[in-house]
């Protein structure tokens, strides 16, 4: 192939192309300068609208500023009207409360006065009349000091002539130990020994009873087991006094008295108390002579068949409830040992076991020392009791006898508790709980009337009656019953076993 030749311009081409490209310069300057002033107008437009919106900014800030501010004002303003408004509230509270305490205090003062107004004229008028025996309402006004008036609580009126009256010293003596079962002069003693225990003292309301008198309704009420109703008109006082009465002087006697009178005795006076013993039977070594007798009471309201005593309810011929009261005597009949309260259902075995003189026995504190009971007790080393078995030989009918004898020191001395003591031979009025308290004083006072040879009136006579069982076990101890034989055969051999039997 054939390269062609480069064609050549002339001048003229050269001039064309040449005003060509000055009119593309010049158009191109003419765009650009039109461009640069749009641009200038939208640069100026958009920093316009950027103004305005800050503004208004500014302007909605400075009005938030403005609405927070009046919030505020508005609410220190509600708050101050309402600590006024509370404030006004408390002062008028305050107010009226001094108003009601005042017109209150007016109030009670008035109704004192129309009070002690009524009661002045009351007193007055119950001064002027005229009590009779059966006695009615009174009011005791003590008397007036300056402006001072002491209260006195209103009683009723009883008569208290009978007590007046044999409270005087003029007062027959036999009279005196009648009603009391002692004399004047056992009386006071027991009232000195009570004194400081029983003395209570007189109050604004009421005076005080005196010891005389709060000592004498215990020992009439316990003497002649009377019920509490003829006891308060008696002394003319409650029936709830004098039943609260009796119980303190009990509780007294017991705390003051029983440590001195009802006590186990000395070696001293066991020593005495043996040879008493050896020479009324011939037995040596006798400490004490055992009995248990029955106390009438109304029905309990619990374990009512433990207190069912069947042989006094057979006897009586009708239902018969019981306490046991377990004493152990000298040879002068005074109570050295007690042992009471237990139901009377319980065997005289069981009551022994139970006691306190089981417990020292069982310690080693009676040793050569025997304590004679009857056939309901059983045989052991400390304790002595008649054959019971059948066919008994002539010494062993002499030994009962002489047992028999021992035996009767305590019977008289338990027929004289229950003759002395009215309350017991009655269904007792008193709680079970307090009944071993009004039974050891009244074996305590049986203890001092002894001591001071109180005499017994014939009138006051009471038969004894309580059957003797025969325990299962009666013989508790082989030596002891070698011990009794020994006692029998000597007795017979040294002619001094009894001979009634014959």
């Amino acid at each position: 192939m054939g390269i062609s030749p480069v064609p050549f311009f002339a001048q003229e081409d050269y001039s064309h192309f040449y005003n060509l490209f000055a009119d593309t310069d010049t158009n191109k300057r003419k765009r650009n300068s039109k461009e640069d002033e749009g641009g200038g107008a939208e640069q100026n437009g958009d920093s316009a609208i950027v103004k305005d919106l800050l503004a208004s900014l500014m302007l909605l800030e400075e009005e938030e500023s403005r609405e927070q501010q009046n919030r505020m004002l508005e609410s220190q303003q509600q708050r101050h009207m309402l600590n006024a408004s509370f404030q006004n509230q408390a002062r008028a509270m305050e107010t009226y409360k001094a108003q009601f305490q005042a017109h209150f205090a007016e109030s009670e003062d008035l109704q004192k006065k129309i009070t002690k107004k009524a009661r002045r004229t009351a007193a007055a008028a119950a001064s002027s009349v005229i009590l009779d025996e059966a006695g009615s309402v009174r009011a005791e006004v003590a008397p007036q000091t300056g402006s001072t008036v002491q209260r006195r609580m209103w009683v009723r009126d009883r008569s208290k002539d009978w007590w007046e009256r044999i409270s005087r010293e003029d007062f027959p003596e036999e009279e005196f130990r009648r009603w009391f079962r002692m004399s004047r002069s056992t009386f006071d003693m027991i009232c000195e020994e009570l004194d400081a225990v029983v003395t209570k003292k007189n109050t604004m309301l009421r005076d005080a009873i005196p010891v005389r008198q709060r000592v004498a309704v215990c020992i009439w009420r316990l003497a002649t087991g009377d019920p509490l109703r003829e006891v308060s008109k008696r002394f003319g006082l409650g029936i709830s006094t004098c039943h609260k009465l009796v119980l303190e002087v009990c509780y007294a006697i017991r705390t003051v008295l029983m440590p001195k009178f009802l006590q186990w005795p000395s070696e001293e006076k066991m020593k005495r108390i043996k040879e008493e013993f050896e020479g009324l039977s011939g037995i040596q070594n006798v400490g004490g002579a055992m009995y248990t007798t029955h106390v009438p009471i109304i029905a309990p309201k619990i374990s009512v068949s433990a207190y069912f005593n069947k042989r006094h309810t057979e006897r009586n011929q009708k239902t018969s409830y019981s306490v046991t009261v377990q004493g152990v005597v000298d040879s002068r009949g005074v109570f050295s040992d007690v042992c009471i309260g237990w139901p009377g259902s319980m065997p005289d075995d069981e009551v022994l076991e139970k006691s306190a003189l089981f417990q020292r026995a069982n310690s080693g504190n009676l040793r050569d020392v025997w304590i004679v009971g009857n056939s309901g007790h059983p045989l052991m080393d400390w304790v002595l009791v008649p054959y019971t078995h059948p066919n008994l030989t002539w010494t062993q009918h002499a030994f009962n006898e002489k047992i028999e004898e021992i035996q009767g020191t305590a019977k008289r001395a338990f027929a004289k508790l229950k003759a002395r003591w009215g309350c017991l031979q009655k269904r007792t009025e008193v709680k079970l709980q307090d009944l071993p308290v009004v039974l050891g004083a009244c074996c305590v006072l049986h203890n001092i009337c002894e001591m001071r040879n109180e005499e017994m009136d014939d009138e006051w006579g009471f038969q004894l009656f309580d059957d003797e069982m025969v325990p299962e076990n009666s013989i508790r101890s082989a030596t002891s019953m070698q011990a009794r034989d020994h006692i029998a055969h000597h007795l017979l051999h040294h002619a001094r076993a009894g001979t009634a039997f014959l």
